[in-house]
C-alpha cells in the first residue's frame, strides 16, 4: 500500500468517522447525487430503515444497482463532529459512507483545498474544518480480504497486483510427491493434460428424449451490460475454439446467464428451463452417499481424481445437438458436447461413469460423479489399484485437473468429509462456515442453515430434537424468530463442533442398536465395537407425543430398524434400551395396532432385546459417561469419544521416506527387541520410527534435505547459520550424518551470511549425536 496522498481525485475527500461504536470510512463525493451507506453496518447496528421511491444508480464498470430504502436523520460522527442525513442503502464497495451532494448542500457555501484535502464548512453556526488524516507513504503486502478492509477503513490506498496461473503451469506438479508416486504420474502425463479434440463418440453420449407434442422452445435473450457482453464474447471464443459448440440455425432458442466462480472470473450457463419442463426425465440412480462411505472399511491410503470439465467430456447425440441451442448478441449457437444445466445430465455422467469403472467399483473405486476415489489397504497395492484407474481414464480418452488431484495419503477429503482409516469426520471448512452464518432473517436464510446443518445430522445426537424449534418456523407463516428458535441455532452450532469421528461399518462383525425416547423426540445409535457408526433422531408430531411411553419407545425401536435395515439383515444383533417392557417383546399379547405393525417389520430378523437402564442409557446423549481416572485428573470417556486427530501431512511424508530404506528396517528390528524395555531408545508407534524421542527420516525421496532447506530457510530461521541450523534439526529429527548435511547446504547456501570464514564454528563444536550400530 502505498499513500502519497489521501486525496483519491479532484471531486472526493476521504474521513475517518464513527456511527455509533463502528468506525467508518466516509467519502465525501461531490460527483454523487445522493449518499449511500453499506448494508453491512445498517445489520450490525440494526438500524432502522424505511421505503422510499427506487433509484437505479449506475456505477463505474458501467452496471446499475437498484435502492429503495433509507435511514433517515441518521446521526454519524466525522473526526469527533457530529453530523445526520438521509443515507440510501447500497451495497458500495471500499466504505462504509458515500456523502453526496444532498448532504454538502445543506451547508450552503464552503471552502475546499483539494490539494491539502480540507473542507472548511458552516455546520450549526460555527466554523467547521475537516482535514483528511495523511498516511506515511509505506509499502505494505496485505494477501487477505480480512486485512485489506480493515486499511480501507485506517484511509490506506492500494495497488492490486492479482495473479494467475496458466495451464501451463498446472501441468507441473504443485506438490512433491513421493518417487513412487511420481514416477507413476509421469508415465500417465497425458491424461492430466487438456483435451486437444472431442471427446470420441461413446455408447452414452447424452440425448434429449421430448413429450409427446412438444414445440420448440423460442425464447428471447436477456441483456446485458457491455462489460458482460465482452465477457461472453471471450467465452464464446474459447468455446469454439475447443469445438465445444458450433455455430446453430436450429429452431431453438435458449438465453444465458453469466454466473460469477469463486475464483472471480465468469461461467457461461444456459438458462434450460423451459426445454426441461419437456424433456422426459431420467430415472437412472444416483449414488448414496453413505452407502458409499461403508464401502471403505480397512482402507489405508487414498487418493483422489477430479475430472476436468467432467460433463464436457461426453458428446451430445447428433439428434439431439439442435436443441441446446442458445442466443447471444453474436449469434445463435449449439452445444456439441453435454452442457450444464440439461435435467437428465447428471443422470448420463453417473451412468457413464459407473459403465466405464465398473469392474472396479466396491473393490477399489468409488464414483460420485466427477470425483473418483482410490482406496487400498496398503501402499504397495495402492500403487495398482492407482495405475489400473489412469490406464481406465487413458483408455476412454478422460481427463483429470492435476492441481485438484491428492494421491496416496493417509487422510483426505471427499464429498464434505474427512475419511481416514480411523473413521470418517465432519470437514472442518464446512464446521467454520456454519459457526459464522448469521442469524436467519427469513425462512431462505433459516432453510440454507438446516439443509448445511442437515448434512452432518448423523454424526449429531438428537440433531432432530435440538432442530425442532428451528424446523417448526419453516411452516407456512410462522417464521417469527423468538429465544427459543435462537437457543436452538446456537446449540447446533456448538454441537457442531463437538462431533465425533465415526468408525466404518465392519458387516464381518455383529452390529448393536441402542434406542431412547423423550416427550417431543426419539433417538437411537448403530454402533459395532463401542464406537459409533451413525446416530439418527426424529421430532415427534402432535399426535405421536400423545402416545405413551411404551409405544414412543417401541416407535424408536421400530424407526431405527426401518433406517438401519441393510445393515442389521441377515446376521444377528443386539437391541438395546432402557424400557425394559420391550425387552419382553415377543412374550406380549398383540393387544395394539402398532404392536401388529411393528412386528410384521421384525419379522426375518435375527435380533436379541436387551434392557440398559436409564442411568447406563445415554448413547443417545453421548456414548459413555464413564468417568475415568488418570492420576488426579478425571475424563469423561464420551468426551475421549468426540476427539478428532488431525496428522499433518508432512508426516505422511516421513513414513514414505522408510520405504526400501536398510537402515530403517533394522531401527524397527531394534525397536521390536526394545519393546519391553522401561525407557526404549527406539521406539516405532503409529507409523513413525523415533530414537531418542526424535523423528527418524528414511533416505527414500528428499525429505531430508527438504527439512533443511525449510528450517534454515525459513523465517523463523533465518539464515542463521550452520551452529543454529542444527541445533534446530538435531531437536526433532534424526538420521545419519545430519551434520554434515546441514553443514554442506549452508556453505552452499547463496543467501546465506553465517558461513562466512568469520562465522565459521570453531573445531569441535559440532558434536556427532550418537547413532545405534545398526546405523
Amino acid at each position: 500500500m502505498c499513500s502519497p496522498s489521501s486525496v483519491l481525485n479532484h471531486k472526493t475527500l476521504k474521513y475517518k468517522g464513527l456511527i455509533g461504536p463502528i468506525p467508518i470510512c466516509a467519502l465525501v463525493d461531490s460527483g454523487s447525487t445522493h449518499s449511500f451507506i453499506n448494508p453491512s453496518i445498517v445489520q450490525q447496528l440494526a438500524l432502522p430503515t424505511s421505503v422510499t421511491i427506487p433509484l437505479s444508480i449506475k456505477i463505474a464498470d458501467g452496471s446499475k444497482l437498484n435502492t429503495d430504502t433509507v435511514c433517515e436523520d441518521l446521526a454519524f460522527q466525522l473526526q469527533g463532529i457530529e453530523f445526520c442525513g438521509n443515507l440510501r442503502v447500497l451495497e458500495i464497495q471500499g466504505y462504509d459512507v458515500i456523502l453526496g451532494m444532498d448532504w454538502l448542500s445543506q451547508f450552503g457555501l464552503m471552502t475546499i483545498d483539494w490539494n491539502m484535502g480540507t473542507l472548511y464548512i458552516k455546520h450549526k453556526g460555527q466554523d467547521v474544518k475537516l482535514q483528511v488524516e495523511q498516511v506515511s507513504a509505506e509499502v505494505h503486502l496485505c494477501q487477505h480480504e480480512v486485512n485489506i478492509s480493515r486499511e480501507t477503513k485506517k484511509g490506506s490506498e492500494f495497488f492490486v497486483a492479482h495473479l494467475f496461473f496458466s495451464e501451463l503451469e498446472e501441468g507441473k506438479v504443485a506438490q512433491v510427491w513421493p518417487p513412487a508416486i511420481q514416477q507413476l504420474l509421469d508415465s500417465f502425463n497425458d491424461v492430466f493434460q487438456e483435451p486437444a479434440s472431442l471427446p470420441p463418440p461413446r455408447p452414452i453420449d447424452h440425448q434429449i428424449v421430448l413429450k409427446d407434442d412438444s414445440k420448440p422452445i423460442n425464447l428471447r435473450p436477456y441483456r446485458f451490460s457491455h462489460f458482460q457482453k465482452l465477457e461472453i464474447e471471450k467465452i464464446i471464443e474459447e468455446l469454439l475454439a475447443h469445438s465445444f459448440i458450433q455455430p446453430s440455425t436450429s429452431p431453438y432458442s435458449s438465453p444465458i446467464l453469466l454466473v460469477k466462480k469463486k475464483d472471480g472470473t465468469w461461467r457461461l450457463c444456459v438458462d434450460y428451463r423451459q426445454l426441461n419442463d419437456q424433456t422426459i426425465k431420467n430415472k437412472y440412480p444416483i449414488p448414496i452417499i453413505d452407502d458409499l462411505l461403508d464401502e471403505l472399511r480397512g482402507a489405508q491410503y487414498f487418493s483422489k481424481l477430479d475430472l476436468r470439465s467432467g460433463y464436457h467430456q461426453i458428446r451430445m447425440h447428433p439428434f439431439d445437438i439442435p436443441k441446446t441451442a442458445f442466443r447471444t448478441h453474436d449469434g445463435l449457437f449449439e452445444y456439441t458436447v453435454m452442457p450444464f444445466g440439461l435435467t437428465n445430465a447428471p443422470a448420463t455422467f453417473q451412468s457413464l461413469m459407473n459403465c466405464i469403472f465398473k469392474p472396479f467399483l466396491r473393490q477399489f473405486v468409488l464414483v460420485f460423479f466427477d470425483d473418483i476415489l482410490i482406496y487400498s489397504p496398503d501402499l504397495t497395492s495402492h500403487l495398482q489399484h492407482l495405475q489400473l484407474t489412469l490406464q481406465l481414464l487413458r483408455e476412454n480418452q478422460l481427463y483429470a485437473k492435476l492441481s485438484k488431484c491428492v494421491f496416496a495419503t493417509t487422510q483426505i477429503e471427499y464429498l464434505g468429509f474427512i475419511i481416514s482409516a480411523e473413521g470418517v469426520s465432519t470437514d472442518p471448512t464446512k464446521i467454520e462456515e456454519m459457526q459464522s452464518w448469521p442469524i436467519p432473517q427469513n425462512v431462505k436464510g433459516l432453510r440454507g442453515f438446516l439443509g448445511l446443518t442437515g448434512y452432518y445430522r448423523k454424526f449429531i445426537k438428537h440433531y432432530g430434537i435440538i432442530s425442532k424449534p428451528l424446523t417448526d418456523l419453516l411452516k407456512k407463516d410462522s417464521f417469527c424468530w423468538n429465544q427459543e428458535a435462537l437457543t436452538a441455532f446456537n446449540n447446533l452450532k456448538q454441537d457442531m463442533t463437538q462431533a465425533p469421528v465415526l468408525a466404518l461399518p465392519d458387516f464381518s462383525l455383529p452390529f448393536t442398536i441402542e434406542t431412547d425416547a423423550c416427550n417431543v423426540g426419539i433417538g437411537a445409535v448403530l454402533m459395532q465395537n463401542k464406537r459409533p457408526i451413525a446416530y439418527l433422531s426424529k421430532k415427534l408430531g402432535v399426535r405421536s407425543q400423545g402416545l405413551s411411553t411404551y409405544e414412543k419407545e417401541f416407535l424408536a425401536l421400530l424407526t431405527a430398524i426401518s433406517k438401519w435395515r441393510h445393515y442389521i439383515s441377515p446376521k444377528p444383533f443386539v437391541i438395546k434400551t432402557d424400557h425394559i417392557s420391550l425387552k419382553h417383546l415377543l412374550e406380549q399379547k398383540l393387544n395394539t395396532a402398532m404392536q401388529h405393525k411393528g412386528l410384521t417389520k421384525l419379522l426375518g430378523l435375527d435380533y436379541i432385546i436387551e434392557y440398559k437402564k436409564g442411568s447406563d442409557n445415554k448413547v443417545d446423549d453421548a456414548l459413555s459417561r464413564r468417568e475415568v481416572h488418570s492420576g488426579d485428573i478425571l475424563i469423561d470417556a464420551a468426551g475421549l469419544a468426540a476427539i478428532s486427530e488431525l496428522v499433518p501431512s508432512w508426516i505422511h511424508e516421513i513414513q514414505l521416506s522408510y520405504v526400501g530404506d536398510g537402515w530403517i528396517d533394522s531401527l524397527k528390528t531394534k525397536a521390536a527387541d526394545q519393546q519391553q524395555s522401561p525407557n526404549p531408545d527406539i521406539t516405532y508407534h503409529q507409523g513413525l520410527l523415533r530414537f531418542k524421542h526424535r523423528i527418524c527420516v528414511g533416505g527414500t525421496g528428499q525429505w531430508r534435505s527438504q527439512l533443511i532447506k525449510e528450517i534454515h530457510d525459513s523465517s523463523l530461521g533465518g539464515h542463521s547459520g550452520i551452529v543454529n541450523t542444527y541445533k534446530r534439526v538435531k531437536a526433532m529429527f534424526f538420521w545419519p550424518k545430519l551434520k554434515e548435511m546441514v553443514q554442506a547446504y549452508v556453505l552452499s547456501c547463496p543467501n546465506c551470511q553465517m558461513n562466512k570464514p568469520e562465522h565459521t564454528p570453531p573445531p569441535g563444536l559440532l558434536q556427532p549425536l550418537p547413532i545405534p550400530a545398526e546405523a
